[in-house]
């Protein structure tokens, strides 16, 4: 049973890629930038012999490593767009 489930999650998993978006900040006036995750889903192998198994495996591999190394390039793209826009910001004060 827990097979099967573990199937059907890899079947309809996905890799995650760093996007970078723009966003306006009204308090500085100025277009930030900002990196999220992206999903793209995987191709659904339709498979069934012995080799699936170590396609799902593999497939289990890459959705990993793909969370791991994107998650780690959008804190650090983060951090620098979060410094980019400090330097840039002109705070509005309403008087």
């Amino acid at each position: 049973m827990s097979l099967l489930l573990a199937v059907t999650t890899l079947l309809q998993a996905c890799v995650y890629v760093p996007r970078t978006t723009e966003i306006y900040d009204a308090s500085c006036q100025i277009v930030a930038r900002k990196m999220v995750l992206k999903e793209v889903p995987l191709a659904n192998p339709h498979c069934e012999n012995e080799g699936c198994v170590a396609l799902l495996v593999g497939a289990g591999i890459a959705v990993t490593a793909s969370v791991v190394v994107s998650g780690s390039i959008v804190i650090a793209g983060n951090v620098i767009y979060w410094f980019e826009k400090q330097g840039q910001c002109q705070r509005v004060t309403w008087s």
